[in-house]
């Protein structure tokens, strides 16, 4: 059994999604987002951000995590607060000695829709069957987040069945 850790990095937001995969079967165990509020200063949110993602580590003990990578297009402003974010993120994965792969918002969709593009909407519903949910993951950083540890865990088994070939 591997428990994955998926994180969709935000300043104002960032997702989290937790799967315990079994084999081929994947099990959803939580999902959810770390909020700040933007009347904090910048310093103070990414320490709220460190400490509740310290939190997450200590309560679920993830065997892996997978970190959505930064992603703009029209508003470059916003990436950096984003990647400051991430930056926190990375040093306390690394803090707690998880290891973890990084995945672009494309490589996601992927994996989980079956092409690069997609509506958000569709990320949800497909993650809500494939994690056999009463609901669509909300919100949407919390759903990409699932797919984000969907996304290692399906890399880590085609990984261990090429490896398993090798030493046939």
């Amino acid at each position: 059994m591997t428990i994955i850790l998926g994180i969709d990095p935000g300043l104002a937001s960032t997702g989290y999604g937790v799967i315990r995969c079994e084999g081929n079967r994947f099990r959803h165990v939580d999902h959810g987002v770390i909020c700040t509020s933007p009347k904090e200063s910048l310093g103070q949110r990414l320490l709220g951000i460190r400490r509740a993602l310290l939190g997450i580590l200590d309560s679920f003990q993830p065997d892996a995590a997978a970190v959505e990578t930064v992603y703009f297009s029209k508003n470059s402003s916003s990436a950096i607060p984003v990647a400051q974010a991430r930056g926190v993120i990375l040093c306390a994965l690394a803090e707690k000695g998880v290891q973890f792969a990084e995945y672009t918002p494309q490589e996601l969709k992927q994996a989980v829709i079956g092409r690069g593009k997609g509506e958000k909407r569709q990320l949800q519903e497909v993650m809500r069957i494939l994690l056999g949910l009463p609901q669509p993951p909300s919100p949407n950083h919390a759903a990409d987040a699932l797919a984000a540890a969907f996304c290692y865990a399906g890399a880590s088994a085609f990984r261990e069945r090429l490896e398993a070939r090798k030493h046939v």
